[in-house]
């Protein structure tokens, strides 16, 4: 099984693929709302001091959204896509689709939204998925601002994968995606262009596969069965 990890630019990656390369993209790239300088209401209470909020200071990686040639190349490289913030590039995506993922975050009133939406290319009815932001103090400290749970990923592999397929994340972040995609055996390439978050990610996912070394397991709680 393949599972690696760049730290470069997604673009410059991408224009050395072939086409149909990847079997299905999973995104989630800038927003253009500068989520890396918010508190996103972690880190400032005592109810929320139990997750570890980011210690990686001021960036300036969500100023702007991708422009319009990262979704052509990323429509080129892969078969398909499920990408979250889509309702933010309404202008770049195909709107004869269906397919949106709604994530409900089960918890409202909150300074971040209560659901994400995510963009896909499956023609399918849209889906409500419920995963709680609580999942983050089971999966440990958050080393990304808009870092999602493993477990999203995980659903996400489960009704949207086949198994075999090679999986493309252009905008690696905490490392989830890389995560689930491990536990559910699917091939998986992701790039990250932020020195500080990717090597974040990559101890995070090395602890990750050496817990399951320890007890002898191939694949963690998170397990998709295809």
């Amino acid at each position: 099984m393949e599972n690696r990890a760049f730290n470069m630019d997604c673009m410059e990656a991408m224009r050395s693929m072939p086409d149909q390369c990847f079997d299905l993209a999973v995104v989630d790239p800038p927003y253009g709302i500068d989520a890396a300088n918010m508190n996103l209401g972690l880190g400032k209470t005592k109810k929320c001091s139990k997750i570890q909020n980011r210690n990686f200071g001021k960036k300036g990686w969500d100023k702007n959204i991708p422009p319009e040639k990262y979704f052509r190349e990323l429509e080129r490289v892969s078969k398909r896509q499920v990408i979250f913030g889509g309702n933010y590039f309404t202008p770049f995506l195909e709107q004869a689709h269906r397919g949106w993922i709604v994530w409900y975050k089960g918890q409202q009133g909150l300074t971040m939204s209560d659901c994400e939406l995510a963009y896909s290319t499956f023609d399918t009815p849209t889906r409500v998925v419920i995963i709680n932001r609580a999942q983050f103090q089971k999966e440990g400290f958050k080393i990304h601002p808009t870092q999602k749970p493993v477990a999203l990923y995980a659903w996400i592999f489960q009704h949207y994968a086949n198994h075999g397929d090679r999986i493309l994340d252009t905008h690696l972040g905490s490392g989830s995606s890389r995560i689930a995609a491990w536990d559910a055996g699917l091939d998986f390439i992701g790039y990250e262009i932020d020195r500080e978050y990717f090597e974040a990610q990559e101890k995070r996912f090395q602890q990750h596969t050496a817990q399951l070394s320890i007890f002898g397991e191939g694949v963690s709680d998170h397990n998709i069965h295809f």
